[in-house]
């Protein structure tokens, strides 16, 4: 039977045989979404630190580091400890979103979509893993490395999804169907251009390594025009949205549009700044945080002007009244 408020029954697994006896309250649960959020973004950033500084072959097979060995070695240099360094922040990613799924499952009050969203975490970090493997195994094929970059931006939006849902509030303010269609065109628009970042990486000069590596076979900068010209019309977007928002008195969402704008300022100047000095390495690994946060942003707007947009609510106020004291410090 299910708890109150509860959009379907416990599944009867083992977590809901251990849920019966040991509950978490709702602060495990934000934390280990907040973890799983950040580390989804550092491996993000970190990621952009392996191809600036060539390191993407530092550890030239997969799944063990060079034959015969799963940890880097003295001879493989700096470029494999780097390389290393990013596959065990893997581990750590997994370690995170495990705590995620066993606080989402011992909840009190059990929300399916939250249950469901950490667990897609889990098997995006796998299938991440597996991608991340066959970059290498195929000398970083470009093709390859945006799709595994595409996946660690599906990863990101499950954890952005959890985390979120793990906060979200039952009061949200409703928005017109404009505003609704608004956001969905923001972010749909801002999904094509991740999709376009990944060409313009791959048609550019940062390959991952140091030796020859093949690149996309289009013009850069047509490519960085057509990115440039879609970050344009997500700024134009949420511009927009902002506007409609601020006259139907939705204050909570057009505060999270107002910051998207000033994330999106920021990632704009980086990227002109970019693209009139020849792609720093440094500047691109500040892009890649850039991108991480735009996504994020966009996906709280759509979130804040859709909050039923993954079934109904549970307030936070009242799953924390169900719990015990002694289980809300948890």
């Amino acid at each position: 039977m299910s708890a109150p408020g509860t959009d379907r029954p416990r599944p009867r697994t083992p977590f809901a045989l251990l849920a019966d006896r040991v509950h978490l309250g709702p602060r495990a649960l934000r934390w280990g979404t907040t973890a799983a959020l950040v580390v989804s973004i550092v491996i993000i950033v970190t990621g952009g630190v392996v191809r600036i500084t060539g390191s993407g072959l530092g550890c030239p097979t997969w799944p063990q580091c060079e034959a015969g060995s799963l940890a880097t070695t003295p001879a493989l240099g700096v470029h494999g400890a780097i390389e290393f360094g990013n596959r065990v922040l893997t581990s750590l990613l997994i370690v995170v979103v495990g705590w995620a799924i066993v606080a989402a499952a011992l909840q009190r009050r059990w929300q399916r979509t939250l249950a469901r969203l950490t667990w897609s975490e889990f098997w995006l970090v796998v299938i991440n893993a597996v991608a991340g493997g066959i970059t290498v195994l195929v000398k970083l094929n470009p093709y390859v490395v945006a799709f595994h970059f595409v996946l660690a931006i599906a990863l990101l939006t499950t954890t952005t999804l959890a985390w979120h849902r793990s906060r979200q509030s039952a009061a949200a303010q409703p928005v017109s169907a404009t505003s609704g269609r608004t956001a969905w065109a923001l972010t749909g628009v801002a999904a094509l251009l991740v999709v376009l970042g990944t060409i313009v990486t791959g048609a550019g000069p940062h390959s991952g390594d140091s030796a020859e590596v093949h690149r996309i076979a289009v013009s850069w900068t047509a490519v960085t025009v057509v990115h440039g010209s879609s970050a344009v019309v997500v700024i134009t977007l949420a511009v927009v949205l902002l506007v409609q928002l601020r006259r139907e008195g939705a204050v909570l969402a057009a505060r999270r549009v107002a910051l998207l704008l000033v994330v999106l300022a920021a990632q704009a100047l980086v990227g002109v700044v970019q693209a009139l000095t020849g792609l720093p390495g440094p500047f691109v690994v500040v892009h890649l945080l850039g991108a991480a946060l735009v996504w994020v942003g966009v996906l709280r707007v759509l979130l804040d002007t859709h909050p039923a947009l993954f079934g109904r609510v549970v307030p936070v106020r009242d799953v924390e009244a169900l719990a015990p004291v002694s289980a809300r410090g948890r």
